[in-house]
């Protein structure tokens, strides 16, 4: 599967289910939230798996409020948020889709003040060393779950590890970081793009 078939599986649920987290009596919930509200910046690596083991990476940048960028491999797969804006650029195709930011999860979680509204929960895990959040509502679009790992020198006590997306067709795609940095220098250039050309 390439990059931008990827990319695109996993675009949908990205806008629709990212989830949301409310203050609530767990420890777990508030402790995430600390950790969001304390993280302004954020770069990592990233491997994605789909469901027949087939394998792609690239980075991730995000920088709040309302930026982040994926990017897949050598660079033809983008998904930037310019603060407005949410794009996808398939270099490879010449092609890209745009749509407002505030219309999207990634709106709320990017701020610079995120609010979460009590959309998602924490999921008991036998792990004691990894917290899981997963969106109340499914969706039409399919579900998102997201584990940190506990880290005392991370903001809030965690770290984003990685997370799971399964389609409406129940095809799961998960992801994994790696050399995750908190609140480090990211340049404002990293959220914006070249305009894609398209193919004849």
């Amino acid at each position: 599967m390439t990059p931008s078939t990827l990319a695109r599986a996993l675009l949908p649920i990205a806008l629709v289910a990212t989830p949301t987290v409310a203050a609530a009596p767990s420890p777990d919930l508030a402790r995430l939230k600390a950790h969001l509200s304390a993280v302004q910046t954020m770069t990592a690596n990233f491997t994605q798996t789909d469901a027949k083991g087939r394998t792609d990476s690239g980075t991730l940048q995000m920088k709040r409020p309302g930026r982040i960028r994926f990017e897949y491999g050598g660079g033809d797969v983008l998904l930037v948020a310019n603060g407005k804006t949410l794009t996808f650029v398939d270099y490879a195709v010449g092609q890209k889709s745009s749509w407002p930011l505030g219309r999207t999860p990634l709106g709320p979680l990017l701020s610079s003040s995120p609010d979460f509204n009590g959309k998602a929960e924490i999921l008991p895990n036998p792990d004691n060393r990894i917290v899981v959040a997963r969106a109340k509502s499914t969706g039409q679009y399919g579900q998102l779950t997201l584990a940190f790992l506990r880290n005392a020198s991370a903001p809030g006590g965690l770290q984003l590890y990685g997370w799971t997306a399964i389609d409406p067709q129940k095809h799961r795609t998960t992801v994994k970081l790696s050399n995750v940095r908190f609140n480090v220098a990211v340049p404002e250039s990293a959220f914006t793009y070249a305009e894609p050309k398209k193919k004849k």
